[in-house]
C-alpha cells in the first residue's frame, strides 16, 4: 500500500470522519422519533458524535502518524505540542448544534501546521451533509456570482457588535469604486468551514467574526480559503498563526480577493461604531 501524503491523509481521515458522523445521526434518529426530542436528547446526540469523531480521528491520525502532536477540540490539551514540529489541529464536528438540529451546515476540520515554517501545510474541510469536500488537494475553479448582490456571512449566535455598521460601511465603499450597486446583505450559517463554503461555492463574498473561537475552528477553513485564492487574515490584515497556548483567535475575516481591501477599510472605520 502506497503511504498517503499529509494532504491526502487530512481529507481520507475527514471525509470518513464525515461519514460516521451522518451514519450515527441517522441512527440517532430512527431509534428517537422527532416528537420526542427535546434539547437534552439532541445533546446527548451531539455529545456522543463530538465523542465519536474525536476517537477516530484520533486513532487515524495517531497510527498514520505517531511522532506528531494532535490538537483537537475533544482531546485533553497540553504544553507539549508547544515544543512539537507538527501539529494536527483538529475539530471533529464543527457546527455541533446544527448537527443536533439535524442541518447540513456542520463540517470536520483537519489541518496540519507545521511549526518550524509557521505555516499550514495540509487542510480539509469536509461537509457530509452537503456530499462535498474542501481540499488543498482540489483544482482550484473559480466561483461563479450568482448575483450582483454582496453577502456577507456571520455567527448567528455571535456576531460582530458593529455587523451592521460594517455592512453599511462596506455598501457605501463598495458604490463608490463601482464594484456593487445592489447593496450588502447578511447571511447566517453554522460551521466556520461551512461560511467559508459559502464563499467558494459563489452563494457569499466575506465571512467576518471578532467575538473569538479557538484554533480548531479556523486552521482547516484558513487554508482551504487560501488555497481557493481567498483572502484570509485577522480583521487588522495580520496573518492567523496556529499553535498558541490557549489555542484562541480573536478574529478572523475571509474574503474574495477584490472585496477584501474594502472590507478591511470598512472594519476599521466601523471600530467602535
Amino acid at each position: 500500500m502506497v503511504e498517503m501524503n499529509d494532504a491526502e491523509l487530512s481529507r481520507s481521515v475527514a471525509q470518513e470522519a464525515g461519514q460516521l458522523l451522518l451514519k450515527l445521526r441517522e441512527d440517532f434518529f430512527l431509534a428517537h422519533p422527532a416528537e420526542t426530542i427535546d434539547k437534552t436528547i439532541s445533546d446527548l446526540l451531539r455529545d456522543q458524535a463530538d465523542r465519536a469523531a474525536h476517537l477516530f480521528i484520533m486513532d487515524k491520525l495517531s497510527t498514520a502518524r505517531p511522532r506528531d502532536a494532535i490538537l483537537s477540540e475533544e482531546g485533553k490539551d497540553n504544553d507539549e505540542r508547544l515544543s512539537a514540529d507538527r501539529i494536527w489541529i483538529v475539530d471533529p464536528l464543527d457546527g455541533t448544534w446544527e448537527y443536533g438540529q439535524n442541518r447540513k451546515d456542520f463540517a470536520v476540520h483537519i489541518a496540519l501546521w507545521n511549526a518550524q515554517e509557521q505555516v499550514l501545510s495540509a487542510g480539509t474541510v469536509d461537509l457530509p451533509d452537503q456530499g462535498m469536500t474542501r481540499s488543498v488537494l482540489d483544482t482550484v475553479e473559480v466561483p461563479t456570482k450568482k448575483d450582483s448582490i454582496i453577502r456577507v456571512v456571520a455567527s448567528r449566535s455571535r456576531p460582530p457588535a458593529t455587523l451592521k455598521e460594517i455592512v453599511s460601511r462596506l455598501g457605501e465603499l463598495l458604490t463608490e469604486a463601482g464594484i456593487s450597486h445592489s447593496g450588502v446583505e447578511i447571511v447566517d450559517v453554522g460551521s466556520v468551514g461551512a461560511k467559508v463554503n459559502e464563499i467558494l461555492c459563489g452563494r457569499a463574498d466575506v465571512y467576518v467574526h471578532n467575538t473569538g473561537f479557538f484554533e480548531w475552528d479556523v486552521a482547516a477553513p484558513y487554508i482551504v480559503a487560501e488555497h481557493y485564492g481567498l483572502v484570509a487574515s485577522h480583521m487588522t490584515g495580520e496573518p492567523i498563526t496556529f499553535n498558541h497556548m490557549p489555542p484562541y483567535v480573536t478574529d478572523l475575516v475571509v474574503s474574495r480577493s477584490e472585496l477584501y481591501p474594502h472590507v478591511l477599510r470598512a472594519i476599521k472605520e466601523t471600530q467602535g461604531a
